[in-house]
C-alpha cells in the first residue's frame, strides 16, 4: 500500500504540473514533508492524507490504492444540507 500511496501522490502532483513546494504552500506543509511522502520515507497522518486528497480532488481510497480510479470528486464543504440533497438528487437522475 505504501508504494501505491507514494506513486499516486507524485502522480497527482505531476498531473497538475505542480512542484512539491507548490503543493506544500497550498496545503500548509513543508516541501520536505511532501518529498518524504512521495519517497516513502514518511507516511502522512490521517489528517494530512485527507488534506492531500481534498487538494488533489480524489478520494483517500484512491491515494491508498483501494480504488483503482481517481474518479470524480465533488467538494461539498461549502454547501448546506439542502444544496447537498439537491445535488444528490440531480446526480441520481443522471444514472437513471
Amino acid at each position: 500500500m505504501i508504494k501505491v500511496l507514494t506513486k499516486r501522490l507524485k502522480e497527482q502532483r505531476e498531473l497538475k504540473h505542480l512542484s512539491q513546494k507548490d503543493v506544500a504552500n497550498a496545503v500548509g506543509m513543508s516541501a520536505s514533508i511532501i518529498s518524504n511522502y512521495e519517497n516513502g520515507e514518511r507516511l502522512p497522518s490521517l489528517e494530512n492524507l485527507i488534506i492531500l486528497a481534498r487538494f488533489y480532488k480524489c478520494s483517500t481510497d484512491y491515494l491508498l490504492g483501494i480504488d483503482k480510479s481517481a474518479g470524480n470528486y465533488i467538494d461539498t464543504s461549502m454547501l448546506n444540507e439542502k444544496q447537498i440533497a439537491l445535488l444528490q438528487e440531480f446526480l441520481g437522475s443522471l444514472s437513471d
